[in-house]
């Protein structure tokens, strides 16, 4: 992707936390990135080269296009990206490829329960609170629950039968205080649980309770002149208030669900799909589809929901909708969620959808306020040519032989309709014996392609040949051998009538002959055509030096270049007295000129 094309997608990004994707023409995703602030994240890609690194450069360069979807926090867009990065392996992504999954804190299903830090949910009745971005900040909320309400933290299996039976000792734990014994009987099940209780609604975000119950601690400690252990009790629940949150991204609530959500404007309408499965979204999608004016919404996500699906190989048998849709399947589950996790998801869905309608909106104004004359006129050869993809990248080929001698080619290259003449490329003709335009042309573009693939190079959208509809058949079958053909658009362009030919079709077309799009073509043929005239003249001439003037013994190339630049051509060297040769090369080389020439008279 280049930085004219950001320059167009750039007033239409959110200022809004998120993730983005870098996608490839292949739809293949190269990198996935968080975002406090999508525009200025995505922006930095594209400023001054030198403070970017190799790879970045590399990555940005191979782009075709930025996806991207909001969330509500930053938070989120880490969890997000780690999701997707598990998920899609992009290439350029290094960190977050190691498959750790989030952090969770456990509430374990047993008499007085365990409180543990987790990655791994298991589903067997236990608690997860979660998922947290930071194991560090985790264990500050776990070591302020610990100091809040004494847990125990052994192994043992304390049912009510073997603490009757008197069946442990006096354990270590107790001993250092770390919990109140109830493998003695010195805590009743009924008062852990109350604490359990409370730690649950701390986890939960209900804690006006506990924080009364932390100021009268702080002010206890404060009394008795304790002001370390009052600080102390206060950064924990500060550092507790700052972390502890409850993601939409991630929920232990939710198994496998697809959530769909719709916005529609006059001639479109946008659906969003977000695939969770167990509990985590790992896809994001924004379908767009063209509407007749009395297309009602329901109908329009009955449509796309079965394709959606099949589309992403969904088998999940619920499905979250914001109103009620007739969809065939008749084990389907749909839910209309009112209030939590699965509401949340929704409102996720219904927010990226909206703001991706707004976008394509203000995208299309954006284009009519603000398209500049090479907008349009790339848009205006796009649709002269019917073509799928705006023409950013074009290149044009021209042969150039003299009665088959010295046969040379060229490939001039357009970028954003203006010669990039650090792109343009001259070939010599290797395979090809005599006067042979069409065999010159199949082998020129058969050698320039393969290249680009191999290197990896990104191909022109547009190909322009010199010539009828015998040089585009020459150029097409090298195009049909490298497999390329639906990955750009070719045209052949006569130069009596300026007839555009498409490949297999005999008629050609006409552009209005003061069309602007007409204009680039014919400026890219002539400059091709200037670049290989002037490539064959070169070696042309070079040619003739080494016939001609450096087959004189004792003359090379230096003495021979000195005396074309001086008289312009081997015949009037040969024509030339003894005062000028000795005035452009001294005495000693104008005696062996003349004495060459007087032999081969």
């Amino acid at each position: 992707m280049t930085t004219e094309e950001f320059k167009l997608l750039a007033p239409t990004l959110p200022r809004q936390p998120g993730i983005y994707k870098f996608i490839d023409e292949t739809d293949t995703i190269l990198y996935i990135g968080k975002a406090k602030n999508l525009f200025k994240r995505l922006a930095s890609y594209f400023g001054d080269k030198k403070d970017r690194a190799f790879k970045t450069r590399v990555m940005v360069k191979n782009a075709h296009h930025i996806d991207y979807t909001i969330v509500e926090t930053e938070a989120d867009a880490l969890l997000l990206e780690n999701t997707l990065i598990k998920k899609f392996q992009p290439r350029y992504n290094v960190m977050l490829k190691d498959g750790k999954s989030y952090s969770y804190l456990c509430i374990k299903r047993e008499p007085f329960p365990k409180v543990f830090i987790t990655r791994k949910v298991i589903r067997d009745g236990s608690t997860y609170f979660g998922p947290y971005t930071s194991r560090a900040r985790l264990k500050i909320i776990l070591e302020l629950i610990k100091t809040l309400f004494p847990l125990r933290t052994c192994n043992l299996s304390l049912t009510q039968k073997n603490i009757t039976a008197g069946k442990f000792k006096v354990c270590l734990e107790y001993h250092i205080k770390n919990c109140l014994g109830p493998c003695e009987g010195l805590e009743s099940e009924e008062n852990y649980d109350q604490k359990i209780a409370q730690i649950k609604n701390i986890l939960r975000g209900r804690f006006a309770a506990v924080k009364s119950h932390f100021r009268e601690e702080m002010q206890c400690f404060a009394q008795n002149m304790e002001f370390e252990k009052a600080q102390q009790i206060k950064e924990k629940l500060a550092a507790f208030e700052d972390y502890q949150s409850k993601s939409t991204v991630v929920s232990t609530s939710i198994s496998d669900v697809d959530v769909f959500s719709i916005a529609t404007s006059e001639k479109e309408a946008f659906v969003n799909y977000l695939k969770v499965i167990n509990g985590a979204i790992i896809h994001t999608h924004t379908q767009e589809l063209v509407t007749n004016l009395d297309d009602q919404e329901e109908d329009i996500l009955a449509y796309a929901i079965p394709n959606i699906r099949e589309r992403f190989n969904s088998i999940t048998k619920e499905i979250i909708l914001p109103f009620e849709v007739p969809v065939g399947e008749k084990e389907l589950r749909i839910t209309i969620p009112k209030i939590g996790d699965k509401r949340k998801l929704l409102e996720l869905s219904e927010k990226n959808v909206t703001y991706y309608s707004l976008q394509k909106q203000k995208q299309a104004i954006s284009q009519v306020r603000k398209q500049t004359s090479t907008e349009r006129i790339l848009k205006t050869l796009q649709e002269d040519l019917h073509m799928d993809r705006v023409p950013l990248h074009l290149e044009c080929f021209d042969n150039s032989n003299l009665q088959g001698s010295n046969a040379a080619a060229s490939c001039v290259v357009f970028k954003n309709a203006k010669p990039s003449k650090k792109d343009y490329r001259h070939f010599h003709i290797k395979t090809v014996v005599g006067p042979n335009d069409f065999a010159s042309m199949e082998e020129v573009v058969y050698r320039r392609y393969r290249r680009l693939i191999q290197e990896g190079e990104p191909l022109p959208q547009l190909i322009i040949i010199d010539g009828g509809k015998g040089q585009l058949s020459a150029a097409m079958k090298s195009i049909r051998l490298l497999g390329i053909e639906d990955r750009v658009t070719i045209i052949g362009i006569a130069k009596r009538l300026e007839e555009i030919f498409f490949p297999d079709d005999s008629i050609p077309i006409y552009i209005n002959k003061k069309s602007e799009s007409l204009k680039l073509i014919q400026q890219a043929r002539n400059e091709a055509h200037r670049f290989a005239l002037t490539f064959h003249r070169n070696q042309r001439s070079k040619s003739f030096l080494g016939t001609e003037i450096t087959q004189i013994p004792g003359v090379g190339d230096k003495t021979a270049q000195k005396l074309l630049s001086h008289f312009g051509s081997t015949k009037k060297i040969r024509e030339a007295n003894a005062t000028e040769l000795v005035k452009v090369v001294g005495m000693n080389m104008a005696q062996k000129v003349i004495s060459h020439f007087q032999k081969t008279r």
